[in-house]
C-alpha cells in the first residue's frame, strides 16, 4: 500500500555552493527575457519595439503565470525556479501543494514524483521503498518504476545536473533543455509563500488531487483544502493576492462556503475537455458553475479556440462563449509546454492543428486567446516568450 514521506527531513541532502539571495519586497529591477521568445517572435513577424520593452521588463507582468516556476529549463517547483521566473516578468507564480506522511504541506508536483525529479535511485536506503522497484527501460526514454513518497521521509533534492545515469529519470521532453545547475532547493508551502511575498508578486497554489485513498490517517480531503488556506491566513496574505485551484469541484465548493475571500478567486481546473463526451459536458454545465458560485475556470487553452470551417481563421470556441456568456473569468494552461508546431502542436494546439505550420503560430493562439477570448491570465513554462508579447500590447 503506498504511504506518503515524511516532512522532517524536507532540505538538501547535499551540500553545495552558497546560491545568492534575490533582491528583497518590491525590488523587480530588470526581468530577463532571454533568447527563447526570438525564434517564434521571428517567424511570427511581429517585433516589439525596444522602448516598449524596456519599459515592461522593469516590471512584473500581472496576465502571466510561473507554471511551477520556468520548467522549460529549470528543475520544477524550486527555489531557483521560482526565482527565474520572477526574473522573466511573471506576477503569478504556482506552488502545487501536495501533503507528506506527517501532513505537512510542500510544493511538489505529485505524491508520485520521486523517480523523475530527484536523486532518490542513487539511496539505496530509500530506493528500496519503491512502489515499484527500478527496472532499466528497454528501447524507452522512460523509466520503468514507481516511487511513492509515503515510503520515505523526505523528498531528497533535486539534483538538476544531468549526469549520464541519471539522465532517464528526468523525463524531460527532447524539445526542453534542463540547464546545468548546480543542486536545488525545493520548498515546503510555507517557504513558497515567504519567497514570493518577499518580491512582491502574487500567489496561485494548486490543491493536487492526492495519490492516496482519503481520508489518509485521519488527514480529510476537506482538512487538506482548509491547510492550504490557512497557510496563506496565518501569514497575513490578503486574499487578493491568492488564486487558489483544483481539479476537484469540490475543493472550489468548500473554499466558496468555507472561505468566501479566497473562494472568490477559486480557480476550477476543468479536465473534462479533454475527451468530446466531456467536452460537451462542459459547455452545458458553465451555467450550473456561476450559480454554484464559481467565478473563474481553468480549462488547457487547446478547448478554447477552434478553426472557422468558413474562414480558415482561429476563433473563439463553444466553451469559451459558453463561458464568457455566464460571466465568468477564464485562466488557462501551459504556453510554451509543447511539441514542434510545424509537426501539430501536440496536445495544446490539438483543434487549431490544421492552420498551424511553425513555432511562429504560437503568437497567433496567444493573440486569439487574449484578444478575442478575453483569458485572464495564462500559465507559462517560460514567462519570457509572454513577456514579448505583453510588451506589444502593454498587458
Amino acid at each position: 500500500m503506498p504511504s506518503l514521506l515524511a516532512s522532517a527531513l524536507f532540505v538538501s541532502l547535499a551540500s553545495a555552493a552558497a546560491i545568492p539571495q534575490d533582491a528583497g519586497r518590491g525590488h523587480h529591477g530588470h526581468h530577463r527575457a532571454g533568447p527563447a521568445p526570438l525564434l517564434p517572435r521571428r517567424q511570427h513577424g511581429r517585433r516589439p519595439p525596444q522602448a516598449e520593452v524596456a519599459i515592461l521588463l522593469r516590471r512584473p507582468v500581472q496576465t502571466f503565470r510561473g507554471h511551477r516556476g520556468a520548467p522549460l529549463q529549470f528543475p520544477e517547483e524550486t527555489h531557483e525556479g521560482y526565482s527565474a521566473a520572477r526574473r522573466m516578468g511573471a506576477g503569478i507564480i504556482e506552488c502545487d501543494v501536495t501533503f507528506t506522511k506527517d501532513k505537512q504541506l510542500v510544493c511538489r508536483h505529485s505524491q508520485c514524483d520521486l523517480h523523475t525529479t530527484t536523486d532518490i535511485l542513487n539511496r539505496t536506503e530509500l530506493a528500496s521503498k519503491c512502489t515499484t522497484p527500478f527496472t532499466p527501460a528497454s528501447n524507452s526514454p522512460l523509466l520503468h518504476v514507481r516511487h511513492h513518497g509515503s515510503r520515505v521521509q523526505v523528498p531528497v533534492r533535486q539534483d538538476g545536473r544531468l549526469q549520464p545515469q541519471r539522465d532517464h529519470r528526468r523525463r524531460v521532453p527532447g524539445r526542453n533543455t534542463l540547464l546545468p545547475h548546480r543542486p536545488v532547493r525545493d520548498l515546503r508551502q510555507g517557504d513558497d509563500i515567504d519567497l514570493v511575498d518577499g518580491w512582491d508578486l502574487k500567489f496561485t497554489p494548486e490543491l493536487k488531487t492526492p495519490q492516496v485513498p482519503m481520508p489518509f490517517d485521519g488527514y480529510t480531503q476537506q482538512q487538506f483544502a482548509q491547510d492550504m488556506i490557512d497557510a496563506y491566513k496565518t501569514r497575513g496574505i490578503s486574499p487578493k493576492r491568492v488564486w487558489a485551484q483544483s481539479f476537484l469541484p469540490a475543493d472550489i465548493f468548500y473554499w466558496i462556503d468555507h472561505e468566501p475571500e479566497f473562494g472568490a478567486q477559486a480557480v476550477y481546473l476543468d479536465e473534462r475537455v479533454d475527451t468530446p463526451a466531456g467536452y460537451t459536458t462542459a459547455v452545458a454545465s458553465i451555467p450550473d458553475l456561476a450559480a454554484r458560485g464559481v467565478k473563474i475556470v481553468a480549462p488547457a487553452f487547446f478547448a478554447l479556440t477552434k478553426v472557422d470551417n468558413r474562414t480558415g481563421a482561429i476563433v473563439p470556441s463553444e466553451y469559451a462563449l459558453a463561458v464568457k456568456k455566464a460571466g465568468l473569468e477564464i485562466i488557462t494552461w501551459s504556453f510554451d509546454r509543447s511539441g514542434w508546431l510545424n509537426k501539430g502542436g501536440d496536445y495544446y494546439y490539438q483543434y487549431v492543428k490544421p492552420v498551424i505550420n511553425n513555432d511562429g503560430d504560437m503568437y497567433t493562439v496567444l493573440d486569439v486567446l487574449v484578444q478575442q477570448v478575453g483569458i485572464k491570465h495564462m500559465f507559462t513554462d517560460w514567462p519570457a516568450t509572454l513577456t514579448y508579447y505583453a510588451s506589444c500590447f502593454g498587458l
